[in-house]
């Protein structure tokens, strides 16, 4: 077993949640024992925890004080997580999960697209063959429900953001902001170039599972048509 050799900090936020920080920067393998991490929680929760919020280099854990039954819930806690971290076997990790994602590009659907295209001196096909050529790591669910932050995006496709943003971008709407990709998941206001959209749901409140994706999962692009995305819209 490879123990713990790596730094991690643990420290009080609330009365009800303690933070464990494996990092300062955000790196595939500070996301790999993060999922290790919340890996052994999900299979091994400790009596009183709540639940847990992995962020880029961090997870939050919360915990009910009335369940711990001793006169410093904190100190329990972090005695726990130190035992548990110490021991945690971080060489082991499941196989990549590969999420495809389809995506109509450009038209109504990626009005920035063109743009994306010009500022790199490139075409308008090979932005879509660059964005779907990658993996990319969803690092963290936020912003928004079921929102993900994706790395490894390619420099070949990097935009800024609009000067004005939109006051409302439609859900499936994919997008790209400096060296940043990602899907609106529900219509919110947003300032990313919109380049394409896709008919899949990427949170659904009914479904077993509320957010397509998860921290630890590779996004993977590719394109269809806009016949297909209908197709797919009507059977979703």
């Amino acid at each position: 077993m490879e123990k713990n050799k790596f730094k991690t900090e643990i420290s009080q936020i609330t009365e009800t949640s303690a933070l464990i920080e494996f990092g300062y920067e955000i790196s595939e393998d500070i996301n790999k024992r993060i999922r290790t991490f919340c890996t052994y929680l999900d299979e091994h929760p400790f009596m009183g925890m709540v639940e847990y919020v992995p962020a880029f280099a961090s997870v939050s854990v919360i915990y009910n004080p009335l369940d711990m039954k001793c006169e410093s819930s904190y100190e329990a806690v972090k005695s726990l997580l130190e035992d548990i971290l110490f021991n945690l076997d971080f060489s082991l990790l499941d196989e990549e999960h590969i999420v495809e994602i389809p995506v109509c590009y450009g038209g109504e659907f990626g009005p920035d697209i063109e743009h994306v295209a010009k500022i790199n001196n490139i075409t308008v096909d090979e932005v879509i063959k660059i964005h779907t050529d990658q993996k990319y790591l969803v690092y963290m669910i936020g912003f928004a429900p079921g929102f993900p932050y994706l790395g490894g995006m390619c420099e070949k496709i990097a935009a800024p953001r609009r000067e004005s943003p939109r006051t409302a971008i439609p859900k499936g709407s994919v997008g790209i902001a400096g060296m940043q990709t990602g899907v609106y998941p529900i219509e919110t206001p947003g300032g990313w170039q919109l380049i394409g959209r896709t008919p899949i749901k990427m949170f659904n409140l009914e479904g077993d599972t509320k957010s397509l994706l998860k921290s630890g999962d590779i996004a993977k692009f590719y394109p269809i048509s806009y016949e297909e995305y209908l197709e797919l819209k009507e059977e979703k």
